[in-house]
């Protein structure tokens, strides 16, 4: 299929937002086709990996005994060994058993307040990572954990459901797209005049949406973690959903978004996540270190002060101009 004609744009609801993608490809095609193989790729990965879904393949590892292997869906195994290895490479900043955390602090599926009784039960001394806990062998797609967990994906499935998207497009020969989750995007090509896919970075503001900037992307994929979407307030302070697994609480410091551009949205989820979670001085640290590209945005008094990776490099901060795909939707 010859992918440099006509412009479509395909959307629908996922994970308590909304998936869009934009991609060129002849006039005439099966555009409703595509719609379901789409509507069907991100449904996948919800059934999968949602927390907020009672019969997910997440809730039956999270409620099955230890010491036991488990066969779990292939997408599953794939993502929960990624995070193993961001984890181990991240210091353990990047921990997807953190389930009870954010539980307790009332960002889960359950009852949406904080008491301390819950947050006493969250000790980091009573808690192990996954890390330590949990044994996956994507071989086979089979997981065994050493000890009770609440595993959360939150800071990576989506980042893989994207992913996703793009494979969906690529099985119908669509190699011009770019496909996204809320802020989370994934791009592949460049538009037919050659150009670059642009993106938008959101300003961290809470309650307002605004265009801080954008960036360029092709064959790259983009994502976002910050502190402005999802908070609770308590006894007079702010917290954001963000959890530090050290800490065994949400994140303190002085970030206030993190962006990260990686071959996969899977990974640059998951390391947004974890570049947020080791703040300002550790996180730009590691992404010189490891030749990232990634966006810090500081809180710096009422403004914001951006520190910028490429390559592993600072570099100038970033453009403001009009961007491909408005990130217009609400995440859960």
């Amino acid at each position: 299929m010859s992918t440099d004609g006509q412009r479509y744009s395909l959307s629908g609801e996922t994970m308590g937002t909304r998936y869009t993608a934009l991609f060129y490809a002849d006039a005439g095609i099966d555009t409703d086709e595509i719609g379901h193989g789409l509507a069907h790729a991100v449904a996948r990965v919800d059934q999968q990996m949602s927390t907020w879904k009672a019969d997910s393949d997440l809730n039956r590892l999270n409620a099955a005994p230890e010491q036991e292997w488990l066969s779990v869906p292939k997408e599953l195994a794939t993502v929960l060994a990624a995070a193993l290895r961001v984890s181990q490479q991240s210091g353990g900043a990047f921990d997807i058993a953190v389930g009870d955390l954010v539980d307790a602090w009332g960002f889960g599926p359950g009852e949406q307040s904080v008491t301390e009784q819950a947050l006493a039960a969250t000790s980091p001394r009573t808690r192990l990572s996954a890390s330590a806990a949990l044994v996956v062998d994507p071989q086979r797609n089979q997981v065994r954990k050493r000890a009770p967990l609440h595993l959360d994906l939150n800071g990576i499935a989506k980042g893989f459901g994207v992913d996703e998207l793009g494979r969906c497009l690529e099985g119908f020969g669509i190699t011009r797209y770019l496909v996204g989750i809320d802020g989370e995007m994934r791009a592949r090509g460049v538009k037919p005049d050659a150009q670059p896919w642009v993106v938008a970075i959101e300003k961290p503001c809470r309650g307002v949406r605004e265009v801080m900037g954008v960036m360029e992307l092709s064959d790259a994929a983009i994502a976002t973690s910050g502190d402005y979407r999802q908070w609770v307030d308590m006894s007079g302070q702010t917290f954001a959903h963000t959890m530090n697994p050290v800490t065994g609480a949400p994140l303190r410091n002085s970030l206030a978004a993190v962006t990260v551009v990686a071959a996969s949205c899977m990974l640059a989820d998951a390391w947004a996540t974890a570049l947020m979670v080791l703040g300002e001085i550790e996180g730009p640290r590691l992404a010189q270190e490891r030749a990232m590209d990634a966006l810090f945005v500081l809180h710096d008094g009422e403004q914001f002060k951006e520190i910028s990776i490429v390559g592993g490099q600072l570099q100038a901060h970033i453009e403001t101009r009009p961007n491909d795909l408005p990130n217009d939707s609400e995440s859960r």
